[in-house]
Formats: C-alpha cells, sequence, structure tokens
C-alpha cells in the first residue's frame, strides 16, 4: 500500500445524511466542486450548476449498464423463504448467488420462485460464500424483470419501490445486466444532457456491467495481488475513435462515475490510446497510481474505506478529497448512492 492504513479513508458521517431516497427530481440534489490538482472547493445548489464548469469541446462518457431485477425471493416445497441475489451467470444455466439461510439447503435441493411458481432451480454446489443454482427451465437476464425487484444497497433498511425501478435507472440506460446502478449517473435528466449539448460537450457511452464486488470489503489478498473484483465491459468504436480524437485535440475527457472511470483506465493501459472492443478489469486504483484516461470525474460520495473511495483518492490527492469529505458532512451533504455529487476538475 502506498498509505499507512486503510482507516486514513475512515470518517465519521452522521445516519440522517446517508441518502435512503433519492432527490425531488434528479437535478435537484447538490454539487461540490473539487479542484483535481488545485486548492479549489465550491459548491452548488443544484447538480445543473455544472454547466458552469464544461465547456465546449469537453466530453462526457458514461456507463449506460442497466440494472437487472436480481433481487429474487425463492421458497422450497416446504414453504422456507430465501432471498437471493443472482450475481452472473457461470456456464448456461448455472447461475452464482449469494442465498440468505443457504446453510439449509443441501446439493439437489429444488427451490422455486416465490413470485410465480414458474421458475425453479436446483442446488448444484457451493463456491465460498455464494450458492450455485441450476435453472431447470429457459431463464435469462429478461427472467428477472417477471420475478424479481430492483436490488438497492442494504444501507436503505427499506424494501424497494416502484419509485426505485425508475430513479435507480439512469435516464440514459440501455443493456441490463448490473446488480447496481452507476450512480453518477443518477443525476442527469434528458433536459440537462440536451443542455450540454448546446453547448458543445459531446456525450458518450460505453458498458460495464457493475457486479457484486463493488459492495465487498477490501481484503489484504485485494492489496497484495492489487486487483479487485473482475467485471466486463464493452467500448464501442465510435466512443473509442472519439474519444482518441479529444486526446489528439487536448480536449477534456470527464467520466461519468467511478465504474466508467475503470472502463477508461483499463482500455488506455498499453499503447496509451483508446482500445474499442470487449475486456474484463480486475483494476484496483488507489493513491499513487497515475490516471491517464481522462482530466475529470463525476462521483457521488462514497462509504468509508472501500475501494471506490481509493479509486476517487487517487484520481484527485488523498488529502485534498478527505478534507473535501468532512466539508460534505460539515455542510449537510447527503452520502452514497441517492445522495449528492461531487465534480473533480481543475477550473
Amino acid at each position: 500500500m502506498k498509505f499507512k492504513d486503510l482507516s486514513e479513508f475512515d470518517f465519521e458521517l452522521p445516519d440522517e445524511q446517508i441518502a435512503k431516497f433519492p432527490a425531488s427530481k434528479r437535478d435537484k440534489s447538490r454539487l461540490l466542486v473539487l479542484g483535481r490538482t488545485k486548492d479549489f472547493l465550491t459548491e452548488e445548489p443544484e447538480f445543473t450548476g455544472i454547466l458552469k464548469y464544461l465547456k465546449e469541446g469537453d466530453v462526457l462518457v458514461a456507463n449506460h449498464t442497466r440494472v437487472s431485477k436480481r433481487r429474487v425471493f425463492l421458497v422450497t416445497s416446504s414453504g422456507r423463504r430465501h432471498e437471493s441475489l443472482f450475481l452472473s451467470e457461470l456456464e448456461p444455466g448455472i447461475w452464482k448467488t449469494l442465498l440468505r439461510n443457504s446453510k439449509k439447503l443441501r446439493t439437489g435441493d429444488r427451490i422455486f420462485d416465490e413470485e410465480s411458481r414458474s421458475f425453479v432451480f436446483s442446488v448444484v454446489g457451493k463456491q465460498e460464500e455464494f450458492t450455485l443454482l441450476k435453472a431447470e427451465s429457459q431463464f435469462d437476464e429478461m427472467s428477472f424483470e417477471k420475478i424479481g425487484r430492483i436490488p438497492i444497497p442494504p444501507y436503505f433498511k427499506r424494501e424497494s419501490s416502484f419509485e426505485d425501478d425508475i430513479r435507480y435507472q439512469t435516464v440514459y440506460s440501455k443493456n441490463l445486466g448490473s446488480v447496481a446502478a452507476p450512480t453518477a449517473g443518477l443525476h442527469f435528466t434528458p433536459e440537462l444532457i440536451g443542455e450540454l449539448q448546446k453547448k458543445g460537450v459531446q456525450f458518450l457511452d460505453l458498458e460495464l456491467k457493475v457486479g457484486y464486488g463493488t459492495f465487498q470489503p477490501l481484503t489484504e489478498e485485494h492489496f497484495s495481488q492489487k486487483q479487485l473484483h473482475e467485471e466486463f465491459f464493452l467500448l464501442p468504436e465510435r466512443t473509442a475513435q472519439a474519444l482518441n480524437q479529444a486526446k489528439k485535440e487536448k480536449r477534456r475527457i470527464i467520466s461519468v462515475g467511478t465504474t466508467t472511470l475503470r472502463a477508461l483506465e483499463a482500455s488506455y493501459q498499453e499503447k496509451k490510446e483508446f482500445k474499442a472492443g470487449e475486456g474484463t478489469t480486475k483494476l484496483f486504483l488507489q493513491p499513487g497510481d497515475p490516471i491517464l484516461s481522462c482530466e475529470g470525474l463525476i462521483t457521488n460520495f462514497h462509504l468509508p474505506e472501500s475501494s471506490l473511495l481509493l479509486l476517487v483518492s487517487a484520481f484527485s490527492e488523498k488529502k485534498r478529497l478527505m478534507d473535501a469529505y468532512r466539508y460534505a458532512v460539515q455542510k449537510g451533504f447527503r452520502f452514497f448512492s441517492y445522495g449528492d455529487s461531487m465534480l473533480i476538475l481543475d477550473p
């Protein structure tokens, strides 16, 4: 580690500043603006204030992934209920799940979806803390839309609602497949995107399927291997070409969120140009690591001692960022997925 202790990234946060519900309107969240390399800190009462800091020629890149309704309640023939989170399809029909009360299940046990009882799964094994389930009939990404619920973060301490079905997706989301939202993009509205484009700001997209690893606490193994969980991403050809052109013309590239930044860095590693296509990344960015793919970052306020907080600290400077976090706590900013936003960019 390039710092003494993970506790350096801890901070006190009153429970009432953890946003459990979204702002009244997407772009009505507050915005804290922090200099990336300069000592600059100011706040805007609404996210629309971002228009002041972006200029003609800037390029915004956003993750267009869509959150699947992968939180599914399953029941056994005896009626015992198991809450599950379907994480990934390891091979056709075999799903890696996080299953509550999994110790009560044995290999070969059958379990049904509570919603319709039309999907049947059998337990085929365990993998660390995960349970492997085999679908006994056709089951794909669209099946979750029939039987599942949006997997809102556990710190919301409530059940998901119809409002979450809408507000826990970005307005530009496209392809299902994530277990969590790229939350930095939740603040954008079609109207704000239109205003940015009128100003001459280019809006590009890519896809990174957000996995369960984004919630997992950091371990010594993460630091020793300097790797995190693996995530799939896709950088479209049109996006790669536009980004490479922006680099040549020395225009600013601003990442909308840490998931986007992770994909951008992974596709910009070797030839110092963006490479289009599919890929996976295990990048673990932390203070001291150079980030060369972009010049700006839009991000929410992250959990203490989390990999996302370390990534943001790598993008700016640790002391500058943690001072900004303490300021945000003092000024009553709302934190985490439904919270307020931060723009890190030299003015």
